[in-house]
């Protein structure tokens, strides 16, 4: 049978508009001019709005850089005054808000919590909604030109720092805290925005910005209405969100996303993997990227510039999972590999969909999405389960495909490395709760060198890139708990309730030094921040604080417990 090679498929990219081609020219201006080092951030000059229209802004640049040296590299002085003039600062086209649900202290919050000092941690953690609650200016729409953030129609919570828009799977557990918080009208308000999006795109992008269009991230949208379902018990929302989801399904589950694979028993098994619309830097990393990519042919160039952004589009930005090498970033490939985490949400938005019709009365597709989920669990457990090692893996796909599209099952392609999302399924339900195979994968985790002394690890590879060891992240740490906990193994209760005294212990620590939440911490060391990646650790941050008091209201902490790095 003939074979079709990866080399021949073609990456659709989406146009940069006008206004982006100028402010990575801008950003390009500014490295050139201000210099690089840690405190440089790319993103910042592409998050600038401007104060008068593009065609006035660009001649005026166009005027400065002609004006500047031989060199062209215009003077810090002449640059930072040029920024003064013709920019609004990064964010001030997203005013701050006060959710009308606010209370100070909110009703039932976080009863199992009887430490006194945990409980303020709570109170305190609870009040930084304010200060990351964001709405959408006015003149945003006015004047499209001068702004790439993406309007919404409806406030919502911004992680926090660099990161001063709507983020997808960060929304997630922004909701879950939410909710603990009482704050359910926000909460609906960040799905009615991202429901929004979807409808504009077909897909929710990555995040709230125009260079955010050519991705998505982790689809996580049902899991966010459910949670409020569950909370409401209001079907209306899942009725008005039913054929949005619809939409983005499609999204996941057709080209270039859709691979089929055949296994060792002659069964096709349609599965779902990450794959930006870009072959070029992102716009937000241009500078970068381009350093990245520096010396490379222009082909592959193209290619390392797909795999960077198909890379953000799966959260994990960026790992060692994702490289032929575990080390470089001009060695990812993250395109052609079948991953195991998006494939377990894509099974649980297929079984919350079913369920979401069904109250909606929609019987047909109820049963339609029924049977979609029952075929892709099946595919998860033929193509990306490991019986012997007791954990799925990644799929990394062959070189070439048979004709049709069809890719070949060999158990060497599975990246057997160590990595937290081998264990993500469990929280999707791709497993019965008495599921026999539950034991063994509790035993795999114990065993596997990520559970360290304040949570998590990444993975086991040491990179220095942010999704790798030795740093812990908050929704990996908060799946992974939860999904030990809906098991109905004792055993795996108890390292739930382990695990998460681990983090919250860790995160309550760091606190008390800093006074703030990170983005992510040290899975060895308690109290200490994660590091690495392309930018400075942020602080905020949305996602920690969702899971923060989503674990202080599932487990509460006792009077007589003490907590902090004793």
């Amino acid at each position: 049978m003939s074979a079709v090679c990866e080399n021949a498929t073609v990456i659709s990219s989406i146009q940069l508009s006008p206004l982006l081609s100028f402010l990575i020219a801008v950003q390009t201006a500014a490295l050139a001019s201000l210099g690089g080092g840690p405190n440089f951030d790319p993103k910042f000059y592409v998050d600038l709005p401007l104060k008068y229209p593009l065609n006035v802004t660009t001649k005026a640049f166009q005027t400065l850089s002609s004006s500047s040296s031989q060199n062209t590299t215009i003077p810090p002085s002449a640059f930072q005054q040029f920024q003064n003039s013709y920019f609004d600062e990064p964010g001030s086209d997203l005013p701050a808000y006060t959710p009308a649900d606010y209370t100070p202290t909110p009703a039932n919050f976080v009863p199992g919590v009887q430490n006194q000092q945990v409980r303020k941690w709570a109170l305190q953690i609870h009040a930084l909604w304010l200060i990351l609650a964001r709405q959408t200016a006015a003149i945003v729409e006015k004047e499209p030109d001068q702004h790439t953030l993406l309007p919404v129609p409806q406030p919502f919570i911004i992680p926090g720092d660099r990161f001063r828009e709507v983020y997808y799977w960060d929304s997630y557990w922004i909701i879950r805290g939410l909710l603990v918080s009482g704050l359910v009208d926000t909460a609906k308000g960040i799905v009615e925005s991202l429901l929004a999006l979807v409808e504009q795109y077909g897909f929710m992008p990555n995040g709230g910005r125009m260079y955010y269009e050519n991705r998505s991230q982790p689809p996580l949208l049902s899991m966010m209405i459910l949670a409020i379902f569950k909370r409401e018990q209001d079907p209306s929302l899942l009725k008005t969100a039913l054929p949005v989801l619809l939409q983005e399904h499609k999204f996941w589950t057709t080209d270039p996303h859709i691979v089929l694979v055949e296994d060792s028993g002659c069964n096709v098994h349609q599965l779902s993997r990450y794959w930006a619309r870009w072959d070029s830097p992102r716009p937000e990393s241009s500078t970068t990227d381009t350093n990245v990519t520096a010396g490379l042919s222009t082909s592959r160039q193209k290619q390392v510039y797909h795999d960077i952004a198909t890379a953000a589009e799966s959260g994990w930005d960026f790992s060692s999972r994702w490289m032929q090498d575990q080390e470089h970033l001009t060695t990812l490939r993250t395109s052609s590999i079948i991953p195991v985490d998006l494939n377990s949400f894509l099974f649980q938005m297929e079984a919350n969909i079913a369920f979401f019709a069904k109250v909606a009365g929609d019987i047909e597709t109820s049963r339609n999405f029924s049977v979609f989920a029952k075929s892709r669990k099946k595919a998860i457990q033929s193509i990306l389960w490991n019986a012997k090692m007791g954990q799925w893996f990644d799929y990394w796909l062959p070189a070439c495909s048979k004709k049709g599209g069809i890719y070949p099952w060999n158990e060497e392609s599975q990246n057997k490395h160590a990595f937290a999302s081998n264990f993500i399924p469990l929280w999707c339900g791709v497993l019965a709760p008495r599921d026999k195979k539950i034991g063994k994968i509790i035993a795999a985790l114990n065993s596997s060198g990520l559970l360290l002394a304040a949570g998590i690890a990444t993975s086991l590879k040491e990179t220095g890139q942010q999704w790798d060891f030795p740093n812990a992240w908050p929704p990996l740490q908060h799946m992974i708990i939860e999904g030990l906990a809906s098991t109905k193994s004792h055993q795996g209760k108890t390292l739930a309730v382990s695990i998460a005294r681990r983090w919250l212990s860790s995160n309550y620590a760091s606190f008390q030094v800093v006074g703030k939440m990170i983005e992510k911490y040290n899975a060895q060391y308690c109290g200490q921040e994660g590091f690495g990646g392309e930018y400075n650790p942020q602080t905020g941050f949305g996602w920690t604080n969702g899971v923060v008091l989503s674990l202080l209201q599932e487990y509460g902490w006792p009077a007589d417990l003490p907590i902090g790095c004793s």
